[in-house]
């Protein structure tokens, strides 16, 4: 009798079905927890660059206010740190503060009131809903903070 060698048929591979619907579930259960903190976390990188742009402003504001023994007023704004007024009271003193005004990190301009409501003046931004007020995000961030 001759010995024949039979051969078992080697098993297929590859991933099951079950095992791909577990991958995809705990990759699922992984992106549920991370992806808010991670949002959050750009929001928190947002409300840190209007505070330091913030102060930046107030900081040439009072460079501004010494060279020129006061601030600019409300209708001059901002703008008059890069360009000389030519309404309201002319400072005497004037020179170039910025080269450019920066925007919030939402996109839109820095707010400046004089007189101001907080301080002597104030610099804001009405945070990422451009609304006054709000909380977390949606949160004014100011001179007076």
């Amino acid at each position: 009798m001759s010995q024949t060698l039979h051969r078992r048929a080697a098993p297929a591979r590859g991933f099951t079905l079950i095992e791909l619907l577990v991958v995809i579930a705990i990759i699922g259960v992984l992106a549920a927890l991370i992806v808010p903190n991670v949002i959050n976390r750009a929001d928190d990188a947002k409300l840190a660059a209007a505070k330091s742009d913030v102060n930046m402003l107030m900081q040439q504001l009072k460079i501004y206010r010494l060279d020129n023994q006061r601030y600019p007023s409300g209708e001059q704004g901002l703008e008059a740190l890069m360009k000389k007024p030519t309404v309201g009271s002319i400072p005497p003193n004037w020179k170039p503060y910025l080269d450019k005004l920066p925007a919030d990190p939402w996109g839109r301009p820095y707010q400046f009131a004089n007189p101001g409501v907080q301080g002597e003046v104030d610099v804001f931004s009405l945070g990422a809903d451009g609304q006054p007020g709000g909380e977390g995000a949606d949160a004014d961030i100011g001179s007076w903070q």
